[in-house]
């Protein structure tokens, strides 16, 4: 690991920057402007962290908009593919008007039904790798490299499934922000922008529909508790506990699940003044089999499920050089990017309580690899328990694995005492290791085919 160790958050905040370098982000956004003609709400939140905004712009536009094995106008596409799988019409929004001004046929835009069958048939590993990555085989692979006249090739397809990760781990972001709410892309504004105190608690006024109460999110992490917790990793019998955190990540899941299907009854709902529907309807026609949704990884009535242990396949070690190898330097700006967030020392809160910043953000990251099968043997379980307050895992299980079902109390309500910027660093730890996540499981797949 780089680490040691339906849909309406909170509303946006405006970046305001106390940093070592106070021109590093507005360099950036200045940047941005430039190059796109307006500044997203992604790229605002991002701002709290520049090094990282830096790092991450640079990636993104080396995989849109520079030279590689794609179309540019396909590119968008499979975004759209992407982020319709969650749900996200920030991102479909985004990358409508990018495919149009990158040449793409309108009539595509119609769905699915409207595209060229080569493109078509990579809805399947979309929708796996979206929810569902342990699931994804050589199988998968092969029947992509070997249809006929319209079969990919491997340098096509790397690019294709780094684009997939990337919407797809984008697309918890931009709901665990908030940015869904940016009009400016033709989405539905749900909150105000409100005034914002120096601690960044969010003050927001909801427009419709009202949200959601729950008031089980009332026991929220405080400050002191989680101190006592980070304090009890140091002094508690050391041992294994995946078994133990797993039968109680499910029991938290369901717990979870009964949560947010209230939220996702009104996600297709929302209408505009005239009518006509502008909720999750308008993005079916670029998916197929739309139940198909996250399950938790291991089951009750499966003791043979095969976990992904890192030891065996990593990052680092193989999919690294095989990402790079077939889309030239992706491999570098990708491998920047997960060091960068695992670099970020923004964490007051760490230092507040006199604990490593490492140790949580390991928890963090570790817990997110643990919900997707993914195992590091040299890490005790038992920490993920002790740092992460129940309804912390719960925030974090939604973001990352059912991203549309995040609502605005589920933000606020975490860690009332913490910067926005310390809520937008643990953002970008989902982010990375979501995307990691399912970058291991399909490359592991393309080497097992190219092996075979």
């Amino acid at each position: 690991s780089p680490l040691s160790g339906g849909s309406r958050p909170c509303s946006l905040q405006v970046v305001k920057m106390s940093s070592s370098d106070p021109e590093r982000p507005h360099f950036l956004f200045v940047k941005v402007l430039a190059s796109r003609g307006r500044l997203e709400a992604v790229t605002q939140q991002m701002g709290y962290h520049p090094q990282y905004l830096d790092s991450f712009l640079k990636m993104q536009h080396y995989l849109m908009h520079m030279d590689g094995p794609l179309p540019f106008d396909c590119r968008h596409y499979i975004a759209i593919m992407a982020a319709a799988r969650h749900q996200c019409r920030y991102l479909v929004n985004l990358h409508v008007l990018q495919f149009l001004r990158a040449g793409g046929d309108p009539q595509w835009l119609r769905g699915l039904d409207f595209i060229p069958p080569k493109l078509r048939n990579l809805n399947e590993i979309n929708k796996i790798l979206a929810h569902r990555p342990w699931l994804i085989t050589k199988e998968h692979i092969e029947k992509l490299l070997k249809i006929s006249e319209w079969s990919w090739s491997l340098a096509e397809l790397v690019h294709a499934v780094v684009l997939l990760a990337h919407c797809h781990a984008l697309a918890s972001f931009v709901f665990g922000c908030g940015c869904e709410q940016d009009d400016g892309l033709g989405g539905r504004g749900l909150l105000k922008v409100g005034p914002w105190g120096d601690g960044g608690a969010a003050r927001s006024t909801a427009l419709t529909p009202e949200p959601v109460s729950v008031q089980s999110l009332d026991s929220c992490m405080e400050l002191d508790s989680l101190r006592e917790r980070m304090q009890r990793i140091h002094v508690e019998t050391e041992g294994r506990e995946e078994t133990r955190l797993l039968q109680q990540d499910r029991e938290e899941g369901e717990g979870a699940a009964e949560h947010c299907s209230d939220l996702s009854a009104g996600l297709s709902s929302f209408a505009d003044t005239d009518g006509e529907v502008t909720g999750a309807t308008n993005l079916a026609c670029y998916m197929q089999d739309p139940d198909f949704g996250y399950q938790d990884f291991a089951r009750r009535d499966d003791d043979q499920t095969q976990v992904f242990r890192v030891q065996d396949y990593s990052w680092e070690d193989h999919g690294f050089s095989l990402v790079n190898r077939l889309y030239s330097d992706i491999g570098h700006l990708l491998d920047e990017k997960f060091r960068m967030v695992d670099g970020l020392q923004s964490s007051a809160m760490a230092k507040r309580q006199g604990c490593e910043p490492s140790v949580f953000k390991r928890g963090i990251w570790n817990y997110i690899h643990c919900m997707f099968g993914i195992r590091y043997d040299d890490y005790d379980y038992a920490e993920v328990n002790q740092l992460l307050e129940r309804m912390l895992k719960v925030y974090i299980k939604t973001v990352t694995c059912y991203p549309e079902k995040t609502n605005s109390e589920m933000f606020d309500r975490f860690w009332k005492q913490f910067k926005h910027s310390e809520k937008v660093h643990v953002n970008l730890l989902i982010l990375e290791a979501r995307m990691q996540a399912e970058l291991l499981y399909a490359l592991q797949a393309i080497t097992q085919y190219m092996i075979s």
